[in-house]
């Protein structure tokens, strides 16, 4: 499986992918926004688009449907309860659900509402699994909730399905928002060595071949999975006096979210 990530450099910081087969050339474009440049990177590697899959229906995942379908005439996937939100879908996905590209690529659909209630991840069955994670998980973060997603699911999301993946997994996330995620990180947890580090190495990277992840590194530097962290639950009674000394993690995660929304 190939996956290249395609760095938009718009004013969104959204990254685009392709997935392709490298035995048929046959190519999944995933949030396609930048039409042009996923056109002509396919075209550049010889590789045909066959599918568009949108991780959910905001503008900037949905805007280059047309275009690379018009080019293309390829199929259009997304989440099942997306059909009136997202024009012309050919396929509904629901949870389980695996969409083949080419010969030798699956990917698994997984039902990951928090983000918006019609959001799907996709999980690849290849030997070191990737995950394809829109605006649920970013690197050192968590999607945002306010244009029709809800912060528990969310929560349930993190903690059911993301948090149970194997650490080895490559994370390719909706958009680049490292940097800024790695000093709300460091905000709430000061003695996050590894995030520090890590924002080093990070905050002047070429965007064009960015640092890719792993869920065992976000378990590190990502403040959302670290729910547990004596630090973490320190500060956050600092800015909620009336939290119990010993916070459930869904109270830990519902706060953080709270916070990040005006950090």
């Amino acid at each position: 499986m190939i996956v290249k990530q395609i760095w938009t450099a718009n004013a969104y910081r959204n990254f685009n992918y392709l997935i392709v087969c490298p035995e048929t050339g046959e190519a999944l474009a995933v949030d396609p926004l930048d039409h042009k440049k996923c056109l002509a990177c396919a075209a550049d590697n010889g590789w045909r688009i066959t599918q568009v899959l949108n991780t959910h229906e905001h503008g900037d995942h949905i805007g280059g449907n047309g275009p690379v379908i018009a080019a293309t005439g390829a199929k259009l996937l997304a989440h099942k309860n997306a059909k009136d939100k997202i024009p012309d879908m050919d396929v509904g996905l629901d949870a389980g659900d695996v969409i083949k590209v080419g010969r030798s690529v699956e990917l698994e659909a997984l039902d990951t509402p928090g983000h918006t209630m019609s959001h799907v991840c996709l999980l690849s069955h290849t030997d070191q699994p990737a995950l394809l994670c829109g605006d649920t998980l970013f690197n050192a973060g968590a999607g945002n909730c306010h244009n029709g997603g809800h912060p528990a699911e969310l929560y349930h999301t993190f903690a059911e399905q993301l948090a149970k993946l194997p650490d080895a997994t490559l994370i390719y996330p909706g958009h680049d928002y490292i940097a800024n995620n790695l000093e709300f990180t460091l905000d709430r947890e000061p003695d996050n060595d590894r995030a520090a580090e890590l924002l080093k190495s990070v905050e002047h990277q070429d965007t064009n071949q960015a640092m890719v992840s792993s869920l065992g590194l976000e378990k590190e530097i990502n403040t959302f999975f670290r729910l547990h962290s004596p630090s973490v639950i320190r500060r956050l009674q600092e800015a909620f006096p009336d939290l119990p000394e010993n916070p459930d993690p869904k109270t830990v995660f519902l706060k953080l979210r709270e916070l990040r929304n005006s950090w």
